[in-house]
């Protein structure tokens, strides 16, 4: 468990004590939600009944998996997938996944499937001193769904760097109990550094909300946005505004061309030119986040690159003349910054990438006038 506060100015990271190791949890999502085809993948695996239900249809096919894909221990990608959307990796086609969700929803949810589903959450309380009169800023570091070491490792050496050159105290932590009203009063932002999949449980979510609300930051990037599932519909919906389709495989990585909205706030303090090229995994969105109400400062030139990927029929990952992958939001008082690139390690040293993202956790951090009260 890591709890690191870094002050900025070159002083060196240090570890504070331990987080206060709180009970179990009993408050989790999804704890009391019967099974489903829409169920977290990693509930059906925790319960023997739900998983012979999968295999009943798929016989051995799960097992076959790899353990990040089927593991019952987090971080893996089973917490991001339901039996249904997972039906794309183990050919169960729309007949079957309608005769598991008949029999899922047969099965009860015992005490034990209650409390296997609440063992990925914590309510471990870390406890931190931040300095007055500087920026403070909470890096969020715990992933239960598709963790990427190297691109959380790269946002993290950034983030520490740019701490450094723009004097802020920065504190990172692996602890979703830090997420509590008490503790978020230490900071004017929280950043999501990479995160994927469900990590708060009910109470956390409020006071991250209530955090939001009254006028905290919160910036993100990559994969904070990348889930083929959510089970949280306000993070997805409001918070982020907009839902993952999928990136290309065929390849993965490209070149694309990025446009920029250069009136925007953020494009300006970074310094950002009309349009750049750069190598990086890029996201498609099912809707723009125009929809949610966000401002977009970065898009993509779909004709710059190839979106192709077995995952979907041919034009799943096309979003048009309207690809946002950087924006802004307003979300009460608070205000909320998230850019889609960051995948390979490299796009944190990228220039214009780097000016983007520190000029967006600035922006976030520190522009209370930018969402006033509505």
């Amino acid at each position: 468990m890591r709890t690191v506060l870094k002050l900025a100015a070159g002083i060196a990271a240090v570890a504070l004590s331990a987080p206060a190791i709180a009970g179990p949890v009993t408050d989790c999502p999804n704890r009391d939600v019967p099974f489903s085809a829409k169920s977290p993948l990693i509930d059906i695996l925790l319960s023997p009944a739900a998983k012979g239900v999968i295999d009943k249809y798929a016989p051995g096919r799960m097992d076959k998996m790899p353990p990040t894909f089927i593991g019952t221990k987090t971080p893996s990608f089973a917490s991001i997938l339901t039996a249904e959307t997972a039906s794309r990796f183990t050919g169960l086609d729309a007949a079957s996944v309608a005769k598991i969700d008949a029999e899922l929803k047969l099965l009860p949810v015992t005490a034990a499937d209650k409390a296997a589903r609440c063992q990925r959450f914590d309510n471990n309380v870390p406890a931190f001193s931040m300095p007055k009169g500087k920026v403070r800023l909470l890096v969020m570091e715990k992933i239960n769904g598709f963790k990427d070491v190297p691109s959380v490792e790269a946002a993290h050496a950034a983030l520490t760097a740019m701490a450094d050159r723009k004097g802020w105290a920065i504190a990172f932590t692996e602890q979703g109990g830090a997420i509590n009203a008490k503790t978020l009063g230490q900071f004017d932002a929280v950043i999501w550094n990479n995160i994927s999949g469900d990590i708060l449980t009910l109470s956390q979510r409020k006071a991250f909300q209530g955090f939001l609300a009254k006028g905290g930051g919160f910036a993100a990037m990559h994969g904070s946005a990348g889930d083929p599932a959510y089970f949280w519909d306000w993070y997805a919906d409001k918070l982020i505004g907009a839902r993952f389709t999928g990136h290309p495989m065929q390849p993965q990585f490209q070149e694309a061309r990025v446009v920029v909205s250069t009136d925007h706030p953020i494009a300006k303090a970074a310094g950002l030119p009309r349009e750049w090229r750069m190598t990086d995994e890029w996201y498609s969105f099912k809707t723009s986040p125009r929809a949610a109400g966000a401002h977009v400062i970065a898009s993509l030139d779909e004709g710059s690159y190839t979106r192709k990927s077995p995952m979907g029929p041919d034009g799943y990952l096309d979003m048009g003349n309207d690809h946002p992958i950087a924006w802004t939001n307003c979300i009460g008082k608070g205000r909320m910054f998230y850019s889609a690139i960051g995948h390979m390690p490299q796009t944190y040293s990228q220039p214009q990438a780097l000016a983007l993202l520190e000029a967006g956790v600035e922006w976030a951090a520190s522009n209370k006038k930018a969402c006033p009260a509505r």
